[in-house]
């Protein structure tokens, strides 16, 4: 007896298999990226798969077969070859999944390859005709050969695969190893008529069967890709939930909303409650929801993403970055957009915190700037004055050298408390350092004096204690200094005041010392001072505002 297919169904058989082999291949990407129950599932959803799809290409094929009389099918052999195709899978899948070792791709593909041809032999043992089935042992070694090498190689491919085109070989190369096997099969068969003999109990019609098969393995097939695009966006919803970052979707024109759980956590709405896209825009603050709108309108258009980040109405310091884009278009306009949502709170406050320390470094290099600038014109005054009132070059060096010493101490209080302020006291002690502390008296509050009024003291104590050591109370054993100052918050004044020193006469000209004092005092700080060169003893009044606007009250006097 002659048989033959029809082209159409041997057609529609090779895409039902490359069907379900894409089905399978990708339902085995989840076994491998899952454990326990979850890699269970997605093990024994592929093999459900890649048996129904070997299973029902085989039937749609026989469809197409023509033996020349009428067929049925016996229904538990016809079961037995679908229990066949899914053990073998399975068994196939489970090796493939467990290592990446090569010698375990091998069993897998040799018992994929051999489930494969026991399906179709046992299908093809279902079948129900009034003729004796025979096959020729060499295409049945090759159909063997067929289905091993072409299942080997697609579970190779399929392991390796990280692209979409990858994907399409191994699912290519495993589709034609199914359709391959059963035509190399069917080449083989022959067929003998039985004389006067029945085809035994009416089974189930091939049409029927046929249709039934492919539809309900069609059906199968759709709700596996759907569980896996399912278990995929449950993966990228959970990785997303798990980096903080929440998602949002939008249908347009209804203006349906969907926001997960995350992103109502982070605009602080419940995240097990409904939030709609009206929720959302009230939830920003005032200010920000008109440039909202104008993001929103671009992001339709087409001409930029979707991305702002926008201040909390409940907590103007949160901050939420907003992005997205349209995602797909409905007769040329924009019909569903989505995206993520993440609180950038801490990300603006660094900003912030960043921004204000570049501020405030500009500020102190003009600051540093200016106080260089300082120094360097005390500097030159000191040398042109110490070289103007100086005998020889050794009296100038002594004096220029004591006068920078004076400045480097003051400058060294200063550091000590970071240039925001000096102590008064301290700027006394040390000038008065190498004196018998019998010879000095010092009786005030510790104040601290800000950078340019400690620079400027520092010099004038300084030039007061060298004129007393050399002329007046600090010149003699017993000779006393006492300087005593007070402060009302305003005003800083000071008294200096020498006893038991030699008579004091008063100056034929005006030296540096006392251009220092009176010039620092009155035209440097906006004060006064008031030198007398009592033959008792030497006396100044120095009278200076703690901050430099100085009020309208008339300053203090210096306690006595």
């Amino acid at each position: 007896m002659h048989h033959s297919q029809h082209p159409l169904f041997v057609v529609l058989s090779l895409v039902v298999a490359v069907l379900g082999s894409w089905t399978a291949l990708d339902l085995f990407r989840r076994v491998r990226s899952h454990i326990g129950r979850t890699r269970a599932f997605w093990l024994g959803t592929a093999a459900v798969a890649m048996g129904l799809s070997i299973w029902s290409m085989h039937f749609v094929a026989m469809l197409g077969f023509e033996p020349g009389g009428p067929v049925a099918y016996d229904p538990s052999l016809t079961a037995l070859s679908l229990i066949l195709a899914m053990a073998a899978t399975w068994g196939a899948f489970f090796w493939a999944a467990r290592s990446a070792q090569r010698f375990r791709t091998l069993i897998a593909g040799v018992a994929m390859g051999v489930g494969i041809c026991l399906m179709h032999y046992v299908g093809m043992a279902a079948l129900r005709i009034d003729a004796q089935l025979s096959y020729v042992p060499a295409f049945v070694v090759a159909s063997f050969a067929v289905a091993i090498g072409a299942s080997t190689a697609a579970l190779f491919a399929a392991r390796r695969e990280h692209t979409l085109a990858w994907r399409a070989v191994a699912a290519l190369v495993l589709g034609l190893a199914i359709c391959g096997m059963h035509y190399t099969a069917m080449a083989g068969l022959r067929l003998a008529p039985t004389q006067g003999a029945s085809m035994g109990p009416p089974g189930a019609p091939p049409f029927a069967l046929g249709v039934s098969v492919a539809t309900g393995a069609t059906v199968i097939l759709l709700l596996a890709l759907l569980a896996s695009l399912y278990d995929q966006r449950l993966n990228v919803m959970a990785a997303l939930d798990a980096g903080g970052v929440g998602y949002w979707e939008l249908v347009l024109p209804q203006m349906e909303f969907h926001i997960s759980p995350r992103a109502r956590t982070i605009f602080g709405l419940d995240p097990e409650g409904a939030a709609s896209h009206d929720d959302i825009l009230a939830a920003l603050a005032p200010e920000d929801r008109a440039r909202r709108e104008d993001v929103f309108r671009a992001a339709l258009d087409g001409t930029a993403d979707y991305d702002a980040e926008y201040r909390l109405a409940a907590d103007p310091s949160r901050w939420v970055n907003i992005r997205g884009r349209v995602v797909a278009w409905r007769r040329g306009r924009p019909w569903r957009l989505s995206g993520v949502m993440l609180d950038v709170s801490d990300r603006r406050r660094a900003f912030d915190a960043l921004e204000e320390s570049q501020r405030r470094q500009r500020l102190l290099i003009d600051e540093l700037n200016h106080r260089v600038k300082n120094t360097l014109a005390t500097v030159q005054s000191i040398a042109r004055q110490s070289a103007k009132d100086a005998a020889s070059m050794a009296a100038f060096r002594a004096a220029f050298e004591a006068r920078l010493v004076a400045l480097s101490e003051t400058h060294n209080a200063l550091t000590r408390g970071g240039w925001s302020g000096a102590s008064l006291r301290e700027l006394l002690v040390q000038e008065f350092a190498p004196y018998a502390p019998a010879q000095v008296r010092l009786d005030g509050d510790d104040l601290s004096l800000p950078p340019r009024l400690a620079v400027a003291l520092g010099m004038v104590f300084h030039e007061l204690a060298t004129n007393a050591a050399k002329y007046g109370a600090l010149s003699t054993a017993d000779g006393l200094v006492s300087v005593s100052w007070r402060s009302d918050g305003l005003w800083l004044a000071f008294s200096w005041a020498e006893s038991g020193g030699p008579a004091v006469r008063a100056p034929t000209r005006r030296g540096f010392g006392s251009q220092l004092v009176e010039g620092t005092f009155a035209r440097e700080l906006g004060g006064s001072a008031e030198l007398v060169y009592d033959p008792a003893g030497f006396r100044a009044e120095l009278r200076a505002p703690q901050s430099f606007d100085p009020p309208a009250e008339p300053p203090l006097r210096a306690a006595s």
